[in-house]
């Protein structure tokens, strides 16, 4: 069985470090399967994903610590995934499902290499949906009274199910900055792209009555700026006058639910870099 992990590492760029990167994968025996580099004139930094395997001989624990001191030289931040593992979900949905109806289809039918461990809402209209996937459902109302306890129930079954991603599948709450800054770095949200043009209720209304061209969705990080987290995904499709608001939502829906489908795959398969406000995303 073969063994493969990813390394991704960004640091201030400089001169030798694929040639250091390599040179001491190649010392542990390890055959490098891909590699993708990106250097930031803009920031000064550089990044640096290597999809490689690792000889049975060999052990991560050993290449891990032979990293650390080449890492620490460099003043790189780096992860070493293991490349096999099936990362697993939380999905946050509200009262629209087709976005939570898509990633249930492509984790059952192997399209996204995840494990959906649970589906919340604060509405109980998917449990049905959930539950025809063998996905636990759980129902966890929300209201000004009670906010900080439901979030902290939404930790809770992040910690007890061992999430390593939490997706909003147009889960219609503002998280708190707590809730936010907890799940830093491992919460992704879908939107349209409206915003923050046709901010609220009804946007594909308000776009429908502006006679706009184009619509679109984006996926970012969740921060505790409201949909102004760093961006994974984007994509568009145009329309025209002859489209009603239900064309316009019906064409939305869809392009939302791929668009946050490419950046759920994206984070699981650790091709996004953080930098600064924005990403660096290896195709």
């Amino acid at each position: 069985m073969r063994h493969d992990y990813i390394l991704a590492l960004s640091c201030p760029d400089r001169t030798g470090i694929v040639y250091r990167v390599s040179g001491l994968l190649f010392g542990q025996g390890c055959n490098i399967l891909d590699a993708q580099q990106f250097g930031d004139e803009e920031t000064g930094r550089f990044f640096l994903r290597v999809h490689f395997e690792l000889p049975a001989q060999e052990t991560l624990e050993a290449l891990q610590e032979r990293f650390a001191s080449l890492a620490a030289e460099f003043g790189m931040d780096w992860q070493i995934h293991d490349a096999r593992r099936r990362a697993r979900l939380l999905v946050l949905v509200s009262r629209q499902g087709h976005c939570l109806n898509d990633l249930l289809f492509r984790a059952h039918s192997g399209q996204l290499h995840v494990d959906i461990a649970a589906v919340a809402s604060n509405h109980p209209d998917f449990a049905a949906l959930s539950a025809s996937y063998g996905v636990p459902f759980h129902h966890l109302p929300v209201d000004a009274s009670n906010r900080a306890e439901q979030e902290q129930a939404i930790l809770e079954l992040v910690e007890r199910e061992q999430v390593d991603l939490v997706v909003l599948a147009r889960y219609m709450q503002i998280l708190s900055p707590r809730l936010c800054e907890a799940l830093a770095g491992r919460a992704i949200n879908i939107h349209h792209s409206f915003l923050p043009s046709f901010k609220g209720a009804q946007p594909y209304h308000q776009a429908h009555a502006r006679g706009v061209k184009i619509i679109g969705a984006t996926a970012h990080y969740v921060t505790p700026d409201l949909d102004e987290g760093p961006i994974i995904e984007q994509d568009v499709a145009r329309v025209d006058h002859a489209m009603t608001p239900r064309d316009l939502v019906r064409v939305g829906s869809d392009i939302e639910s791929q668009v946050l489908a490419r950046a759920v795959r994206r984070h699981v398969e650790h091709r996004i870099l953080l930098n600064g406000h924005k990403t660096v995303v290896f195709r």
